[in-house]
């Protein structure tokens, strides 16, 4: 049977993040990633800082702590990495959750294709901006967008944005796909300040400076601009 690493499944809790912000969740969040964002807020996953807490389960082991923790109180599971598109046991853990009756939401950076896209519920491509370092490939990202064209769930774009380069390439990106539903989100700079007040400070003073981006661009009439609303509520802390 497949095995996925998962480095921590927690919840319930509310998504901070993209198009379903706000909604009630689990998380399972799974080990490795094939970028090295100058940012990460999840750089545990993919640089050996947490290796010793991967544990490589099945699906049913997966539902078990799912269950273990969440009871009834969900009926939504968010699959989060790293990036979990990377893993050769994503389809039979969605097979196994959707089998069980909960909707799911994956995120993934748009730099490989899975063909467990298709039964995603809420599925949210984020390629990642110039200020994380990596070089986003369009013609891979053209060929996602192209195949989720007819998908069945849900399907976003999201920009995280910390300066007015990312700005750029967010305008960019939502030209260039114009007819996905498209969020800019706050980028969170100062990921280990452990001082919860001036962290919410400074998203929120950066959340004012991007809707004025937003309401002074002419080409980004039809996105939404979201707060990272997890950080504003707990900070840099994990597991919540």
């Amino acid at each position: 049977m497949e095995r996925i690493p998962v480095i921590e499944i927690f919840g319930p809790t509310i998504q901070g993040e993209g198009m379903v912000i706000g909604q009630k969740t689990m998380f399972v969040r799974t080990a490795g990633c094939d970028y090295r964002c100058r940012w990460c807020d999840s750089s545990f996953t993919w640089d050996g800082s947490a290796k010793h807490e991967v544990e490589w389960l099945t699906p049913e082991q997966i539902w078990q702590q799912l269950k273990q923790l969440g009871d009834d109180r969900f009926g939504h599971v968010t699959i989060s990495g790293g990036n979990p598109a990377l893993l050769k046991g994503l389809s039979a853990l969605v097979t196994h959750l959707k089998e069980k009756g909960v909707r799911i939401g994956l995120e993934t950076q748009g730099s490989v294709w899975h063909d467990s896209f298709d039964d995603i519920d809420d599925l949210t491509i984020s390629p990642k901006p110039p200020s994380s370092n990596m070089e986003t490939n369009f013609a891979t990202l053209d060929m996602i967008m192209d195949r989720l064209a007819t998908h069945r769930g849900r399907v976003s774009l999201k920009v995280v944005v910390f300066n007015d380069q990312d700005f750029s390439y967010a305008t960019y990106v939502h030209q260039r796909y114009p007819s996905v539903p498209f969020y800019v989100q706050v980028g969170n700079d100062h990921i280990h300040e452990a001082d919860d007040v001036t962290l919410r400070l400074n998203l929120l003073q950066k959340l004012e400076w991007l809707v004025e981006q937003v309401i002074q661009s002419k080409h980004m009439n039809d996105v939404c601009v979201l707060p990272q609303l997890h950080t504003l509520l707990w900070g840099n802390r994990r597991g919540v």
